[in-house]
Protein backbone atom coordinates (compact mmCIF):
# COMPACT_ATOMS: atom_id res chain seq x y z
CA UNK A 1 0.00 0.00 0.00
CA UNK A 2 1.41 3.29 -0.60
CA UNK A 3 1.64 6.48 1.32
CA UNK A 4 -1.46 8.10 0.07
CA UNK A 5 -3.61 4.63 1.22
CA UNK A 6 -2.61 5.11 5.26
CA UNK A 7 -4.18 8.70 4.83
CA UNK A 8 -7.19 8.89 7.26
CA UNK A 9 -10.06 11.42 6.15
CA UNK A 10 -10.33 14.81 8.36
CA UNK A 11 -13.46 16.77 8.01
CA UNK A 12 -15.15 19.43 9.61
CA UNK A 13 -19.05 19.21 10.77
CA UNK A 14 -21.55 21.47 11.80
CA UNK A 15 -23.86 19.73 14.06
CA UNK A 16 -26.42 22.10 14.91
CA UNK A 17 -26.90 25.85 15.14
CA UNK A 18 -23.85 27.02 16.59
CA UNK A 19 -20.81 29.91 17.32
CA UNK A 20 -18.12 28.89 14.71
CA UNK A 21 -16.02 27.29 17.71
CA UNK A 22 -18.69 24.82 17.39
CA UNK A 23 -17.80 22.80 14.24
CA UNK A 24 -16.55 19.41 15.28
CA UNK A 25 -13.18 18.15 13.76
CA UNK A 26 -14.03 14.22 12.77
CA UNK A 27 -11.58 11.69 11.66
CA UNK A 28 -12.72 8.30 9.48
CA UNK A 29 -11.31 6.26 7.18
CA UNK A 30 -11.06 7.92 3.16
CA UNK A 31 -14.05 7.21 1.39
CA UNK A 32 -13.54 4.81 -1.43
CA UNK A 33 -14.98 5.73 -4.70
CA UNK A 34 -18.38 3.80 -6.44
CA UNK A 35 -19.48 3.45 -9.59
CA UNK A 36 -19.30 6.78 -11.75
CA UNK A 37 -17.38 8.67 -8.88
CA UNK A 38 -14.25 9.87 -8.15
CA UNK A 39 -12.35 10.49 -4.66
CA UNK A 40 -10.46 13.77 -4.74
CA UNK A 41 -7.79 15.11 -2.43
CA UNK A 42 -9.33 18.51 -1.50
CA UNK A 43 -6.23 20.99 -1.91
CA UNK A 44 -8.19 24.24 -1.44
CA UNK A 45 -12.47 24.43 -0.03
CA UNK A 46 -13.17 28.20 0.86
CA UNK A 47 -15.72 29.72 3.53
CA UNK A 48 -18.60 31.20 0.92
CA UNK A 49 -21.74 33.40 2.35
CA UNK A 50 -23.82 29.84 2.37
CA UNK A 51 -21.83 28.71 5.13
CA UNK A 52 -22.31 31.72 7.37
CA UNK A 53 -26.57 31.28 6.61
CA UNK A 54 -26.23 27.32 7.20
CA UNK A 55 -24.40 27.25 10.79
CA UNK A 56 -27.68 29.70 11.62
CA UNK A 57 -29.74 27.67 10.05
CA UNK A 58 -30.78 30.39 7.63
CA UNK A 59 -30.01 29.03 3.96
CA UNK A 60 -33.30 27.58 2.82
CA UNK A 61 -32.25 24.60 1.29
CA UNK A 62 -29.97 23.20 3.92
CA UNK A 63 -29.77 19.39 4.61
CA UNK A 64 -30.83 18.47 8.59
CA UNK A 65 -28.04 18.82 10.95
CA UNK A 66 -25.13 17.94 11.51
CA UNK A 67 -23.84 17.69 8.00
CA UNK A 68 -20.49 18.62 6.56
CA UNK A 69 -20.74 21.97 4.47
CA UNK A 70 -18.14 23.20 2.15
CA UNK A 71 -20.06 24.88 -1.08
CA UNK A 72 -17.15 23.90 -3.64
CA UNK A 73 -13.57 22.43 -3.67
CA UNK A 74 -10.51 22.40 -5.91
CA UNK A 75 -8.13 19.03 -5.47
CA UNK A 76 -6.35 16.04 -6.63
CA UNK A 77 -8.28 13.00 -8.33
CA UNK A 78 -6.71 9.88 -5.64
CA UNK A 79 -9.48 7.16 -6.81
CA UNK A 80 -12.00 6.44 -9.39
CA UNK A 81 -14.71 4.41 -9.78
CA UNK A 82 -16.07 2.21 -11.86
CA UNK A 83 -17.00 3.19 -15.19
CA UNK A 84 -14.54 5.78 -14.73
CA UNK A 85 -11.23 6.39 -16.89
CA UNK A 86 -8.46 5.51 -14.85
CA UNK A 87 -6.32 8.39 -16.44
CA UNK A 88 -8.52 11.30 -14.14
CA UNK A 89 -6.48 9.56 -11.68
CA UNK A 90 -3.54 13.01 -10.65
CA UNK A 91 -6.04 15.31 -12.08
CA UNK A 92 -5.93 18.78 -10.75
CA UNK A 93 -10.39 19.05 -10.55
CA UNK A 94 -12.95 21.54 -9.06
CA UNK A 95 -16.65 20.90 -7.69
CA UNK A 96 -19.37 22.42 -7.08
CA UNK A 97 -21.40 20.38 -4.44
CA UNK A 98 -23.36 22.75 -2.19
CA UNK A 99 -22.23 20.78 1.14
CA UNK A 100 -19.32 18.31 1.69
CA UNK A 101 -16.29 20.29 1.04
CA UNK A 102 -14.36 20.79 4.17
CA UNK A 103 -12.69 17.65 4.19
CA UNK A 104 -9.64 16.29 3.15
CA UNK A 105 -11.14 14.33 0.87
CA UNK A 106 -14.53 14.00 -0.78
CA UNK A 107 -16.45 11.47 -3.05
CA UNK A 108 -17.90 13.14 -5.98
CA UNK A 109 -19.49 12.38 -8.93
CA UNK A 110 -16.94 11.69 -11.72
CA UNK A 111 -19.61 13.78 -14.00
CA UNK A 112 -19.30 16.91 -11.62
CA UNK A 113 -15.68 17.44 -12.01
CA UNK A 114 -14.01 20.53 -14.09
CA UNK A 115 -10.42 19.85 -15.07
CA UNK A 116 -8.48 22.88 -13.47
CA UNK A 117 -5.56 24.55 -16.69
CA UNK A 118 -2.62 23.88 -15.71
CA UNK A 119 -0.65 26.89 -14.41
CA UNK A 120 -3.74 27.74 -12.48
CA UNK A 121 -2.72 27.09 -8.42
CA UNK A 122 -5.36 25.09 -5.92
CA UNK A 123 -6.10 28.71 -4.10
CA UNK A 124 -6.46 30.78 -7.13
CA UNK A 125 -9.02 27.92 -8.82
CA UNK A 126 -10.78 27.64 -5.20
CA UNK A 127 -11.52 31.69 -5.60
CA UNK A 128 -13.71 31.41 -8.54
CA UNK A 129 -15.53 27.97 -8.30
CA UNK A 130 -19.30 29.26 -7.02
CA UNK A 131 -17.72 32.71 -6.84
CA UNK A 132 -17.12 32.95 -10.82
CA UNK A 133 -19.87 30.51 -11.93
CA UNK A 134 -22.26 32.60 -9.93
CA UNK A 135 -20.70 35.90 -11.38
CA UNK A 136 -20.52 34.56 -15.11
CA UNK A 137 -24.07 33.62 -15.17
CA UNK A 138 -25.87 36.06 -14.20
CA UNK A 139 -23.71 38.70 -16.41
CA UNK A 140 -23.89 36.34 -19.52
CA UNK A 141 -26.51 33.90 -19.20
CA UNK A 142 -29.04 36.20 -17.23
CA UNK A 143 -28.38 39.99 -18.18
CA UNK A 144 -27.06 39.56 -20.89
CA UNK A 145 -26.50 43.50 -22.12
CA UNK A 146 -24.41 44.63 -24.57
CA UNK A 147 -21.02 46.18 -24.61
CA UNK A 148 -20.83 50.09 -23.37
CA UNK A 149 -23.90 49.96 -20.91
CA UNK A 150 -23.63 50.63 -17.12
CA UNK A 151 -24.07 48.09 -14.37
CA UNK A 152 -24.68 47.99 -10.71
CA UNK A 153 -22.86 45.77 -8.51
CA UNK A 154 -23.82 45.67 -4.77
CA UNK A 155 -21.47 44.12 -2.06
CA UNK A 156 -18.31 45.00 -5.23
CA UNK A 157 -15.62 43.59 -3.15
CA UNK A 158 -17.46 41.01 -1.61
CA UNK A 159 -16.83 36.82 -3.17
CA UNK A 160 -18.59 37.32 -6.30
CA UNK A 161 -18.85 40.81 -6.38
CA UNK A 162 -15.24 41.17 -6.98
CA UNK A 163 -15.38 38.36 -10.00
CA UNK A 164 -18.59 40.35 -11.49
CA UNK A 165 -16.92 43.56 -11.65
CA UNK A 166 -13.80 41.95 -13.26
CA UNK A 167 -15.56 40.12 -15.62
CA UNK A 168 -18.42 43.25 -16.11
CA UNK A 169 -14.97 45.96 -17.47
CA UNK A 170 -13.45 42.94 -19.74
CA UNK A 171 -17.13 42.30 -21.19
CA UNK A 172 -16.36 46.22 -22.38
CA UNK A 173 -19.33 47.65 -19.93
CA UNK A 174 -19.06 51.72 -20.22
CA UNK A 175 -19.73 51.88 -16.84
CA UNK A 176 -19.54 49.99 -13.62
CA UNK A 177 -20.82 51.05 -10.31
CA UNK A 178 -19.73 49.37 -7.14
CA UNK A 179 -21.59 49.63 -3.54
CA UNK A 180 -18.41 48.75 -0.65
CA UNK A 181 -17.25 50.52 2.57
CA UNK A 182 -15.26 53.29 2.23
CA UNK A 183 -11.82 51.10 3.02
CA UNK A 184 -11.99 49.12 -0.38
CA UNK A 185 -12.63 52.37 -2.93
CA UNK A 186 -9.03 52.21 -3.88
CA UNK A 187 -9.30 49.20 -4.83
CA UNK A 188 -12.23 49.31 -6.61
CA UNK A 189 -10.91 52.83 -8.46
CA UNK A 190 -8.14 51.23 -9.65
CA UNK A 191 -10.10 48.61 -11.47
CA UNK A 192 -11.84 51.06 -13.66
CA UNK A 193 -14.95 50.68 -10.54
CA UNK A 194 -17.20 54.05 -9.58
CA UNK A 195 -17.54 52.92 -6.03
CA UNK A 196 -20.46 54.16 -3.35
CA UNK A 197 -19.97 54.13 -0.07
CA UNK A 198 -23.69 52.25 1.48
CA UNK A 199 -23.07 52.96 4.80
CA UNK A 200 -22.68 57.02 4.42
CA UNK A 201 -24.40 57.60 1.16
CA UNK A 202 -27.91 57.62 -0.19
CA UNK A 203 -26.89 54.64 -2.16
CA UNK A 204 -30.24 55.27 -5.09
CA UNK A 205 -29.73 58.85 -5.06
CA UNK A 206 -25.93 58.48 -5.77
CA UNK A 207 -26.88 56.19 -8.58
CA UNK A 208 -28.90 58.41 -10.15
CA UNK A 209 -26.41 61.00 -10.07
CA UNK A 210 -24.02 58.91 -12.17
CA UNK A 211 -26.50 57.10 -14.44
CA UNK A 212 -29.13 59.61 -14.42
CA UNK A 213 -31.50 57.34 -17.55
CA UNK A 214 -30.96 54.65 -14.91
CA UNK A 215 -28.31 51.38 -15.08
CA UNK A 216 -28.76 48.74 -17.58
CA UNK A 217 -28.03 45.89 -15.02
CA UNK A 218 -28.38 45.71 -10.97
CA UNK A 219 -26.71 42.81 -9.50
CA UNK A 220 -28.00 42.41 -6.03
CA UNK A 221 -27.43 40.45 -3.02
CA UNK A 222 -29.17 41.84 -0.47
CA UNK A 223 -32.55 41.13 -1.17
CA UNK A 224 -35.29 42.66 1.07
CA UNK A 225 -35.03 46.60 0.51
CA UNK A 226 -32.21 46.85 -1.25
CA UNK A 227 -34.06 44.88 -4.23
CA UNK A 228 -36.73 47.14 -4.37
CA UNK A 229 -34.37 50.23 -4.69
CA UNK A 230 -32.61 48.37 -7.37
CA UNK A 231 -35.23 47.59 -9.33
CA UNK A 232 -36.42 51.23 -9.51
CA UNK A 233 -32.46 52.19 -10.14
CA UNK A 234 -33.10 50.50 -13.68
CA UNK A 235 -33.37 51.98 -16.67
CA UNK A 236 -36.10 51.14 -19.60
CA UNK A 237 -35.51 47.56 -20.89
CA UNK A 238 -33.15 47.18 -18.22
CA UNK A 239 -32.64 43.77 -15.81
CA UNK A 240 -31.93 42.94 -11.89
CA UNK A 241 -30.48 40.02 -10.88
CA UNK A 242 -31.52 39.07 -7.58
CA UNK A 243 -29.21 36.50 -5.90
CA UNK A 244 -29.73 36.40 -2.05
CA UNK A 245 -30.85 37.89 0.94
CA UNK A 246 -27.97 38.92 2.87
CA UNK A 247 -30.26 41.27 4.84
CA UNK A 248 -32.07 38.62 6.97
CA UNK A 249 -28.60 36.70 7.31
CA UNK A 250 -29.55 37.21 11.15
CA UNK A 251 -32.76 37.25 11.22
CA UNK A 252 -35.07 34.52 13.08
CA UNK A 253 -38.49 32.89 11.84
CA UNK A 254 -38.24 31.43 8.70
CA UNK A 255 -36.02 31.03 6.24
CA UNK A 256 -37.76 30.28 3.27
CA UNK A 257 -39.98 33.50 3.81
CA UNK A 258 -37.15 36.13 2.49
CA UNK A 259 -36.84 34.02 -0.91
CA UNK A 260 -40.38 33.36 -1.02
CA UNK A 261 -41.36 37.25 -0.61
CA UNK A 262 -38.50 38.09 -3.30
CA UNK A 263 -39.72 35.26 -6.13
CA UNK A 264 -43.06 36.79 -5.48
CA UNK A 265 -42.11 40.58 -6.44
CA UNK A 266 -39.63 38.81 -9.49
CA UNK A 267 -42.98 37.31 -10.44
CA UNK A 268 -44.53 40.99 -10.05
CA UNK A 269 -42.23 43.15 -11.94
CA UNK A 270 -42.28 40.39 -14.63
CA UNK A 271 -45.73 40.78 -15.31
CA UNK A 272 -45.45 44.75 -15.34
CA UNK A 273 -45.78 46.05 -19.04
CA UNK A 274 -42.50 48.29 -18.66
CA UNK A 275 -39.82 46.18 -20.50
CA UNK A 276 -37.72 45.99 -17.89
CA UNK A 277 -36.75 42.43 -16.40
CA UNK A 278 -36.29 40.94 -12.83
CA UNK A 279 -34.72 37.56 -11.85
CA UNK A 280 -33.93 35.52 -8.99
CA UNK A 281 -30.43 34.01 -9.68
CA UNK A 282 -30.17 30.30 -8.01
CA UNK A 283 -27.23 28.79 -9.39
CA UNK A 284 -28.62 25.05 -9.14
CA UNK A 285 -31.20 26.23 -10.95
CA UNK A 286 -32.37 23.53 -13.55
CA UNK A 287 -30.64 20.66 -11.84
CA UNK A 288 -33.49 18.64 -11.31
CA UNK A 289 -34.68 19.09 -14.67
CA UNK A 290 -31.67 17.83 -16.92
CA UNK A 291 -28.27 16.70 -14.58
CA UNK A 292 -26.80 16.48 -17.77
CA UNK A 293 -27.86 19.84 -19.18
CA UNK A 294 -26.73 21.80 -15.97
CA UNK A 295 -23.47 19.64 -15.70
CA UNK A 296 -22.49 20.84 -19.21
CA UNK A 297 -23.56 24.66 -18.82
CA UNK A 298 -21.59 24.12 -15.35
CA UNK A 299 -18.65 23.07 -16.92
CA UNK A 300 -18.91 25.70 -20.30
CA UNK A 301 -18.89 28.91 -17.81
CA UNK A 302 -16.35 27.59 -14.99
CA UNK A 303 -13.85 26.85 -17.64
CA UNK A 304 -14.82 30.39 -19.05
CA UNK A 305 -13.90 31.69 -15.92
CA UNK A 306 -10.88 29.80 -15.28
CA UNK A 307 -9.92 31.12 -19.03
CA UNK A 308 -10.59 34.60 -17.46
CA UNK A 309 -8.70 34.04 -14.71
CA UNK A 310 -5.76 32.77 -16.99
CA UNK A 311 -6.18 35.64 -19.02
CA UNK A 312 -5.88 38.25 -16.40
CA UNK A 313 -9.34 39.35 -16.96
CA UNK A 314 -9.76 37.96 -13.32
CA UNK A 315 -7.48 38.29 -10.41
CA UNK A 316 -8.04 35.40 -7.82
CA UNK A 317 -8.63 37.30 -4.54
CA UNK A 318 -7.39 35.06 -1.54
CA UNK A 319 -8.34 36.89 1.79
CA UNK A 320 -6.11 34.31 3.94
CA UNK A 321 -5.72 30.65 3.87
CA UNK A 322 -5.65 28.23 7.06
CA UNK A 323 -5.56 24.81 7.58
CA UNK A 324 -8.96 22.65 7.54
CA UNK A 325 -8.53 22.71 11.98
CA UNK A 326 -8.81 26.20 11.90
CA UNK A 327 -11.94 26.58 10.48
CA UNK A 328 -13.62 28.00 13.07
CA UNK A 329 -11.11 30.78 12.96
CA UNK A 330 -11.66 30.99 8.91
CA UNK A 331 -15.47 31.23 9.51
CA UNK A 332 -15.12 34.23 11.53
CA UNK A 333 -12.86 35.94 9.97
CA UNK A 334 -15.12 35.74 6.49
CA UNK A 335 -18.23 37.09 8.82
CA UNK A 336 -16.37 39.94 10.36
CA UNK A 337 -16.65 41.76 7.01
CA UNK A 338 -13.23 43.46 7.34
CA UNK A 339 -11.77 41.07 4.50
CA UNK A 340 -11.69 41.38 0.52
CA UNK A 341 -11.86 38.44 -1.52
CA UNK A 342 -12.21 34.53 -0.61
CA UNK A 343 -11.12 32.82 2.68
CA UNK A 344 -9.73 29.85 1.63
CA UNK A 345 -9.25 26.25 3.70
CA UNK A 346 -6.23 24.04 3.13
CA UNK A 347 -5.77 20.27 4.48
Amino acid sequence: MNAEGLEGLVEVVLPGKVEPEGLEIRHGAVPVAGPGQVVVRMEATGVSFAEQQMRRGRYYDQPPFPFVPGYDLVGTVLTTGHGVDPGLTGTRVAALVKVGGWASHVRVEAADVVPVPDGVGAAEAETVVVNGVTAWQMLHRKARISAGRTVLVHGANGGVGSVLVQLARAAGYAKVIGTASARHHDSLREQGVIPVDYRTEDVAARVRELAPGGVDAVFDHVGGRSAVDSWHLLAPGGTLVSYGSASTRDDTGSKQWPVLKLLGRVWLWNALPNGRHAYFFNIWAGRALSRTRFRARLRADLTQVFGALQRGDVTARIAAQLPLSEAAEALRLAESGTVAGKVVLNP
